[in-house]
């Protein structure tokens, strides 16, 4: 597996941009930053009438004044870093894990309703992270965390 080097080899700045797909580890690696600065973007803070462009702002704001900025692997989230020239790393699970996640989720305490949500589209939405453009890809086997990435 590819992993990541200097934080992104195709990125020339000073700060990756790590989206991630939920339950791959972007809260404990926040947590757990070692000498590295973490900054962890929830997009569920964020206003809804001007998102994802309010989103896009805070990222770029704080490219620079952080190593890595952890952010959402939502499809409109997605498309705004592609169309505003932001390269990024996409970490997912693979497309077999659904299981596992799902019991990440109710392990994690997730809501009922999100960890219904997320299973009911499992598919759909690990084929759209398969198919994404514009970033690095890492797909994490069974086991893996993103702070895999870093060991």
């Amino acid at each position: 597996m590819k992993y990541i080097k200097n934080y992104n080899e195709n990125y020339k700045g000073d700060t990756m941009l790590l989206s991630a797909f939920p339950g791959t580890g972007k809260s404990y690696l926040f947590r757990s930053p070692g000498n590295k600065v973490i900054l962890d973007s929830d997009s569920s803070t964020f206003d809804k009438s001007d998102f994802p462009a309010n989103y896009i702002r805070h990222i770029k704001e704080n490219i620079g004044k952080a190593d890595i900025i952890c952010i959402s692997s939502h499809k409109d989230v997605r498309d705004a870093l592609v169309e505003n020239s932001l390269y990024f790393t996409l970490v997912y699970p693979d497309k077999s894990l659904r299981e596992d996640y799902v019991k990440r989720y109710i392990e994690r305490g997730s809501p009922a309703g999100f960890v219904n949500l997320v299973s009911k589209n499992w598919d759909q939405w690990v084929s759209e992270l398969d198919n994404q453009e514009g970033c690095d890809k890492i797909v994490l086997k069974k086991g893996e965390y993103i702070s895999n990435i870093f060991s």
